[in-house]
């Protein structure tokens, strides 16, 4: 159901020094500072990345998170965005489509909930 977690930073180093100890007492390796200044945590199929938020504002418990789910194809995220839309979401950032990353290409589209989450529906191209 889902492909990953994101949370929010207001000091990546910080973030990455606390997440490379817990995390690493947990069998993960440490993670990596992507160039759009994200820190990536991949283990046992599970995906955490930390970031500051993009609006620049303070990260708080809702600023900087995304909670994304896993579909199995570029149409399902379409579909996703879509029904999100017509249910009383709201599309943010860019439009569902491919976005380069570094871990490889990946078919995004962002909402938010009704209440305000922000959430995200994903499909790894490869």
């Amino acid at each position: 159901m889902f492909s990953h977690i994101t949370i929010g930073s207001n000091n990546l180093e910080a973030s990455k020094a606390f997440y490379d100890a817990t995390l690493g007492a947990l069998g993960c390796p440490p993670g990596a500072i992507a160039p759009q200044n994200r820190l990536f945590y991949t283990h046992d199929g599970g995906r955490l990345m930390i970031t500051t938020p993009l609006n620049g504002e303070e990260a708080t418990g809702a600023n900087g998170g995304t909670i994304g789910f896993k579909a199995p194809s570029p149409e399902a995220v379409d579909a996703w965005h879509k029904a999100g839309v017509a249910h009383g979401g709201t599309a943010i950032e860019n439009p569902p489509g491919p976005r380069d990353s570094a871990i490889g290409t990946l078919y995004l589209a962002y909402l938010r909930d009704p209440s305000g989450n922000k959430l995200c529906a994903l499909y790894h191209m490869g």
